[in-house]
């Protein structure tokens, strides 16, 4: 099940996030390769980010997924992950940063 947490100093008082969830799962199953209904997304606002050295709109993500993630598939979620926070809050993708993480990766690590 892939998980998406997104924090972001743009405060979501007054917000519809219905539409950010539904792209976000949508773009995540579609990109990883997993049904929608597999697909958490954590967003929360107005939480302190300074970015460069100022405090204009920023986000930090992370998606945790077993499975299905490569090079290719980290760079289709970020852009695409970016491009919905650019549309949707406002938040220039220079300003938006995503870790991707693979827990089977750290499986086939451990067993060197």
């Amino acid at each position: 099940m892939p998980c998406v947490n997104l924090s972001t100093n743009v405060s979501l008082d007054g917000v519809d996030t219905a539409p950010i969830f539904s792209e976000v799962i949508k773009a995540v199953a579609s990109i990883i390769g997993r049904a929608e209904t597999h697909v958490m997304v954590l967003l929360k606002g107005s939480i302190p980010i300074s970015f460069n050295d100022n405090e204009e709109p920023a986000a930090f993500g992370e998606v945790i997924s077993m499975g299905g993630i490569n090079s290719e598939v980290k760079k289709k979620l970020i852009s695409t992950i970016g491009s919905i926070l650019e549309t949707k809050l406002s938040i220039s993708k220079s300003r938006f940063f995503l870790k991707v993480f693979d827990t089977t990766a750290m499986r086939f690590q451990s067993k060197m």
